[in-house]
């Protein structure tokens, strides 16, 4: 295996033109809070209990029409009064914005064409059945990872048609034979354990400090704070001067 990390002042959209391809595996770091959950719950899998970069995977697809290159993941998207809850196809400017997605990476097998195909053909069913995103599952997974022994078992909370995002990748590459996270339940997996897979690959890295976003809420806090405390301060100050014009303006006794 073969790491690459790439300047974190490169862009999102500059790191995903120069190494997504089909068939690679996408990692994303994401700064909403279930993202941050997520990444804190795979904290399980570290000597060090450190959270994870990763809350997120999905499935680089083929360059379209449209010139855009597709991603097929499971995913949460809601826009403009429409929900998408499942399998999906998506363009790959959903992951430009740096201020959701800290961090990315591309994992790239390096898979021969006719293979990169079924791949993708195995990807687009789960689109087509309308594989749905099972947030039970979810839980059931973070179960496995507090207790390391259901890890290779059924996920408990399984559900029929029902895959979260990185066991939707796990599942996809065991249908051409390639076991991403062996020893490993597709259905109890992480993104971190796609982050931590075996099979040789190239890892491409963009990767910021994940806390970036947390001192930027609390310096908009402290602003807000500031900015209150001083409105207040005005106000007394006002209402001080206003008293003090009363009293001189009074008359002698």
């Amino acid at each position: 295996m073969s790491t690459f990390s790439v300047s974190p002042k490169m862009s999102n959209q500059q790191f995903l033109e120069n190494f997504a391809k089909p068939g690679c595996i996408g990692l994303a770091g994401g700064t909403t809070l279930i993202d941050k959950a997520i990444r804190r719950a795979e904290r399980h899998l570290d000597p060090e209990r450190r959270w994870s970069q990763w809350s997120h995977a999905f499935l680089f697809g083929e360059r379209r029409s449209d010139g855009h290159l597709w991603v097929i993941e499971s995913d949460l998207l809601a826009a403009h009064k429409h929900v998408q809850f499942g399998v999906q196809e998506n363009r790959i400017t959903k992951y430009y914005d740096g201020d959701l997605y800290e961090s990315l990476a591309v994992l790239n097998l390096n898979l021969p064409e006719e293979q990169t195909g079924r791949l993708l053909a195995a990807a687009l069913d789960l689109v087509a059945m309308r594989t749905r995103y099972s947030l039970t599952e979810l839980l059931g997974a973070y179960v496995a990872l507090r207790h390391g022994t259901l890890r290779q078992k059924d996920n408990l909370l399984s559900r029929e048609r029902s895959m979260y995002c990185s066991a939707f990748v796990q599942h996809v590459f065991q249908q051409i034979g390639i076991d991403l996270a062996p020893n490993v339940n597709a259905k109890t997996n992480a993104p971190e354990d796609i982050a931590r897979t075996p099979i040789p690959h190239d890892a491409h890295l963009l990767q910021r400090d994940l806390g970036e976003s947390a001192v930027r809420e609390a310096a908009s806090r402290l602003r807000r704070r500031v900015k209150i405390n001083v409105t207040k301060a005005a106000r007394i100050l006002k209402k001080k001067s206003g008293r003090r014009a009363g009293s001189d303006s009074s008359p002698p006794r």
